[in-house]
């Protein structure tokens, strides 16, 4: 099981993601007696576990208020989520890890 906060639905699409990392790793073992992705699942799992987490964080620091924020870290907040909504590439970067096309 992977510990990430629910923004985005991360914990179920990462479930989904191991079970077909593992069934191809399967696949290719008995297919072809190969272990190759088997050996790396463990080094390729935590790389989509840890890019939701920065993900997860990412959204949450952005969209959420915090009471203990400084005026500045409002300010940077609210610049945060501007560059996000005026710039395509920072717009296609939240929309690919949303949706977990990476």
């Amino acid at each position: 099981a992977h510990i990430v906060p629910p923004t985005g639905a991360k914990g179920m699409n990462l479930a989904v993601s191991d079970v077909n990392f593992l069934a191809r790793g399967l696949e290719q073992f008995y297919r072809q007696g190969s272990s190759e992705r088997l050996e790396r699942y463990t080094a390729d799992a935590l790389k989509r576990v840890w890019r939701a987490e920065y993900f997860s964080w990412w959204m949450t620091s952005m969209l959420h208020s915090f009471e203990d924020a400084s005026p500045f870290q409002r300010e940077v907040q609210r610049a945060e989520l501007e560059n996000v909504v005026a710039s395509r590439a920072l717009a296609t970067a939240l929309a690919e890890n949303y949706v977990g096309a990476f």
